[in-house]
Order: structure tokens, then sequence, then C-alpha cells
């Protein structure tokens, strides 16, 4: 690797980069601080078993993640303890949800920190290709079952087609612009490319990933179910925050509502999707015939253990990411 390339995946565009996040997180905590306080009177209303429920399901979410990294890691010969996987999961969750940017800011940390338990480059950037792959796999695969069932609730409109045809171009992009920068290798850019040292060196780092990882199509279905668990216990979580609040809603309302709402927080620029989600979950819920509310209030009970609760422990360990000195630098792989 070049040592302009080494500079850049050193610690200052690191210490830049999550100083960044965690400064966007800040600034919409801040301006949502009415919305953090009145969570305590929602919890005081929910019905405990519901409640747990609805915790269990959440910490799941970060296990299924890790899951999938630990397959292609377990693929690649170099397996880690999930614990160590599911900490780094909490940091990429909370940049996901900081910067969404159709869900890439967490990618940016992945490697980093997968570099930082001793996984070589190559195959970590492969862990980033394939869980990209399955993650929007999974979430195009449920954008269109959310819109049949839409059809089938009698509910679905052109804009809301519209919505999903453009939702499943970006879903399509994304992963296909990762194979693509893997498959070009070191060919030349154009010259106007080749001074931006970051695209640089992004795409010397894509052309390590192991191809025969890539190709595995066992390996891809493994973590797109990894994936798909994730949406299944997020939409599991809005329809136990329903039920903990005494609204007899059914989890196909809940799916709807969750793929919808994700979809466009996924679109749009807001961090955090701060709003945006919202006013999404709240009227789809409203339109399939939940109160209004109840619908406010359930979602604002999901906002609550998807986004404020992870919110300090997802700080915290991004601080220590900063800290902790990557190991193995300059080798091609390190220890556990």
């Amino acid at each position: 690797m070049s040592s302009r390339t080494e500079r850049l995946a050193g610690g200052g565009w690191r210490n830049w980069f999550f100083g960044f996040v965690v400064a966007a997180a800040l600034v919409g905590a801040v301006l949502h601080w009415g919305e953090v306080r009145s969570f305590a009177a929602l919890v005081q209303r929910a019905r405990p078993e519901w409640l747990g429920l609805a915790i269990a399901l959440q910490l799941s979410t970060y296990a299924s993640v890790a899951a999938g990294w630990a397959a292609v890691l377990r693929r690649a010969g170099t397996p880690r303890r999930l614990p160590a996987l599911m900490r780094i999961a909490v940091t990429k969750l909370f940049a996901d949800q900081a910067l969404p940017s159709a869900g890439m800011g967490g990618n940016v940390l992945l490697v980093d920190q997968l570099r930082g338990i001793g996984v070589e480059r190559g195959t970590a950037i492969a862990a980033l290709i394939i869980s990209m792959i399955g993650f929007y796999a999974a979430y195009a695969l449920f954008a269109i079952a959310m819109l049949v069932l839409l059809w089938f609730h009698d509910r679905a409109t052109p804009l809301m087609a519209g919505l999903v045809t453009l939702f499943l171009c970006v879903a399509l992009a994304i992963p296909s612009l990762a194979i693509w920068l893997r498959n070009r290798g070191s060919e030349p850019l154009p010259g106007w490319l080749e001074k931006i040292g970051v695209v640089r060196a992004l795409l010397d780092d894509v052309a390590e990933a192991p191809s025969d990882l890539l190709r595995d199509r066992a390996l891809l279905a493994r973590v797109a179910l990894c994936n798909a668990l994730i949406f299944l216990a997020d939409a599991g979580t809005l329809f136990a925050c329903l039920r903990a609040l005494g609204t007899d809603a059914s989890f196909g309302t809940s799916f709807i509502a969750l793929i919808m709402a994700s979809m466009v927080v996924t679109l749009g620029p807001i961090p955090l999707g701060l709003g945006s989600f919202e006013a999404t979950s709240t009227a789809t819920l409203r339109l399939l015939g939940i109160s209004f509310e109840a619908a406010f209030a359930g979602t604002m009970l999901l906002r609550l253990l998807i986004l404020w609760l992870p919110l300090i422990p997802g700080m915290i360990l991004m601080r220590g990411a900063i800290k902790r000195p990557r190991s193995g630098r300059g080798t091609r792989g390190g220890s556990r």
C-alpha cells in the first residue's frame, strides 16, 4: 500500500470523521430534546411485557448485524468473536442514523474498525461489500413486499409506487457501484479523479477484496438473511411498542409503516432521520386505520428504542474507536 493511502487510513481522517458523526448526533439531540423528555411519559404508560419484548428485539438487531460479518470472516478463515463484532455494530448503526446518506455513513467506519481487531484489509473490504449487497437485497425485497401488502389493503398509490421505484434504483446502484469498483481493480481512473486522493485510496482498498468471497452465493444468502432478520426485528419492535401502549395493531401494519418510514429516511439527507421518520410512520399507520394519537405515541416509543437509547453507548464506543490504535497496521493480518 502506498504511503499516501496509509496516511489517509491513519488517525487524522478517523478523528475528523468520527467527530463529525458525534457532532451531528449531538446537534440532533439538542434540537429535539423536548421529544427525548417526553419519552419518559411513554415508558411509564407502556405495558412491561410488551416493552421487554421490544427491547429484546432491538438487542437482536445488533447480533444479526454482527452475525453477517462473522459469516464473512469465518469463510475467509479469520473468525472473530461475536461480542467484538457487536460493539462495531453499535457504532456502525449509530453512524448510519447520524449520517443517513443511503446508509453509507457507517460503512466508512466498518473497514477501519475491523482493521482495529486485526482483520486484514482485503477481508474487511469484502465484509463491507457483502454486507452492503445483503442489506440492500433484503431491503429491496421488503420494499416490494410492503407495496404488495399496501395493494392488498387497497392503500397503494402512484406516489408510493414511485417512492418504492426510486428506492429500488438506489438499492441497486449502491452495491453495483461497489462491485464495479472491485472488478475495475487497479485500472487507471480519469485524470481528474486520479488527483483526488480519497478516491484513489478507496479504489486501491476495494481492489483488495478477495473475489472468491464475493462469488460465494451461499455466503451472500446467509448475509442477506441476517439483514432480513434486522428489518423483521425492527417491524416487530414497532408492533410491540403499539401493543405496549394498548393499541391493537397487526404485525403487517407495523411492517408496512416501518419499511415506508425507513425508505424515506434512506433517501433523505436529514441527520438521524429526525422528523421524516416520525411523520412517515405516523401517516402510514393512520392510513392503515390506527388512530393518530396511538400511531404517534407508538412511533415515538420506537424511536426511543432504536435511536435515543443507543445514542449514549454509540458515542462512548465511537470515542473509544477514535482513541484505540489499530492492530496490525502495515501488515496483511493481525492477532485477535
